[in-house]
């Protein structure tokens, strides 16, 4: 079997980070991109080697040969257009955060069926640094974990956030928040690959700049393991101020690592040990792999509908 792709929303992620990776895995081929604007549509198809190209998510549904879809609109469109791929057939891929909001994202767990397939893109979690990260854990190198902290702080013209012609993740009807919202479901993903379940969160917000966008976002989280955590991302900052930072400490060691850069800095107390990792070109290969494995029953399902509800808990918890 052949997994036939679909793209629905060929913007800027499905640029690089996604679209010419449904090319290269095994198994897998990108048949057909939709994008509301017809020329746009057409002129990603042409450059990236698409057979066919729609400016209708209907018509692009329809198509019988096209059994998977990639969601890439923003989130005010996902939990709809999911449930018109499901409903259609399709296997699903989809872009995160998995819903504009906790409230959708319950309303999209309800919808799905047994035999529905459907895969959130929290890609971060199938890259090699933020594996080793987890091996490092499961090892027990810095022994016993306390707590993790996360800092992002970043001014408002960061370069961590794609750019596109409309800032829409700016606008919370469009996106469901600010930066925060785009950015930090990667983050918060990733720790609880490392820490597991929640037991307790509490957030603070302000917006500064905005009325209707939280910019600076404060987030303690208790996990039924033991490990505290607490996360601060500020979107306010001076360029001199930057910061992209997660640390893990045991009694043992310390762990220092980057979402934006691979690097894990190992710190023990006889020993420091830094690990680099290449990302791949199109950083979302490694997840749509083993989301292929699973659309052909050959792995299990590598980021489900409950991580993804799980991650937008959190993010809630922490705005609202």
């Amino acid at each position: 079997m052949m997994i036939k792709w679909g793209i629905i929303g060929a913007g800027d992620v499905a640029e690089v980070k996604s679209g010419p990776a449904f090319n290269l895995v095994e198994n897998s081929t990108l048949l057909a991109v939709m994008r509301r604007d017809t020329e746009k549509a057409k002129d990603f198809a042409k450059r990236h080697n698409v057979p066919l190209w729609y400016d209708s998510v209907e018509e692009l549904l329809a198509n019988k040969e096209i059994n998977a879809v990639y969601i890439a609109t923003p989130p005010s469109s996902h939990l709809t257009i999911a449930k018109q791929a499901l409903t259609s057939g399709k296997f699903v891929y989809l872009e995160k955060p998995m819903t504009l909001n906790l409230e959708e994202a319950k309303q999209l767990k309800a919808f799905i069926k047994p035999h529905h397939k459907i895969v959130v893109a929290h890609y971060r979690r199938n890259l090699e640094g933020f594996i080793k990260v987890k091996s490092l854990l499961n090892d027990n190198v810095i022994g016993t974990v306390s707590h993790a902290k996360i800092e992002i702080l970043q001014p408002d013209d960061n370069d961590i956030i794609a750019q596109t012609d409309e800032n829409w993740r700016v606008n919370p009807a469009v996106s469901g928040g600010g930066y925060f919202n785009d950015i930090a479901p990667h983050q918060l993903d990733l720790m609880q690959m490392y820490f597991g379940e929640i037991k307790q969160m509490q957030g603070f917000a302000i917006a500064t700049k905005t009325k209707n966008v939280h910019d600076v976002i404060n987030g303690i989280i208790s996990f039924k393991s033991g490990v505290q955590f607490q996360g601060i991302w500020n979107f306010t900052v001076s360029k001199d101020a930057k910061k992209d930072q997660c640390v893990i400490y045991g009694d043992k060691g310390t762990i220092h690592f980057s979402f934006y850069e691979e690097r894990v800095l190992l710190t023990t107390e006889n020993n420091t040990e830094v690990f680099t990792f290449k990302s791949p070109q199109h950083i979302q290969q490694p997840l749509i792999e083993a989301t292929v494995n699973y659309f052909l029953n050959e792995e299990k399902n590598p980021c489900t509908v409950d991580d993804g509800l799980a991650t937008l808990q959190i993010i809630d918890s922490f705005i609202n």
